[in-house]
């Protein structure tokens, strides 16, 4: 199997999973925080959301500054209902897919920098980066489980049942 058709059937399988997950974040609830060193839960909702998109910036860029000298990154708006955050997702989706799908598999064993400062963090392949976001992704996506439950919301059954939802 080429490296872009694992990766697009996993970006399946994870949208479909942050899907559910982002459609239990109870709207209202934007600045809500477990405790004062943790992420927003509006934060953390557009993270998951836009994750996705760090694929298509890795493939149509060869680095990425995410503190730049005398800048701000570019960071997504924090989104304020359901239909929002899951657009994000669609969007971010959207844009990965369509990346991956233009791409080769020698293009992905090219590589790609991450800079902080304008200094380099991080070089490695792009389809180490890649596979990376995955698992990224499933971390925060599990942090937003925790938030849902600490919400009373529901917590979805995602790689296997929750004590709220069985498959």
């Amino acid at each position: 199997m080429r490296l872009t058709e694992l990766f697009l059937h996993q970006l399946q399988t994870e949208a479909e999973n942050s899907r559910k997950a982002l459609a239990r974040v109870p709207d209202g609830r934007n600045d809500w925080r477990p405790h004062p060193k943790s992420m927003p839960l509006g934060n953390l909702a557009t993270l998951v959301a836009t994750m996705p998109g760090w694929i298509a910036t890795m493939i149509e860029q060869d680095t990425l500054d995410f503190a730049p000298p005398g800048g701000q990154p570019p960071r997504p708006p924090v989104a304020d209902s359901q239909p929002q955050r899951l657009a994000q997702l669609e969007e971010s989706t959207a844009r990965a897919r369509a990346a991956l799908e233009k791409s080769s598999d020698e293009f992905l064993n090219t590589p790609w920098r991450l800079l902080a400062g304008g200094r380099l963090i991080v070089e490695q392949p792009r389809s180490i980066f890649i596979r990376d976001v995955f698992t990224h992704l499933a971390h925060h996506r599990g942090q937003l489980t925790v938030y849902l439950r600490l919400n009373e919301a529901a917590v979805p059954a995602l790689y296997g049942p929750s004590a709220d939802e069985r498959f």
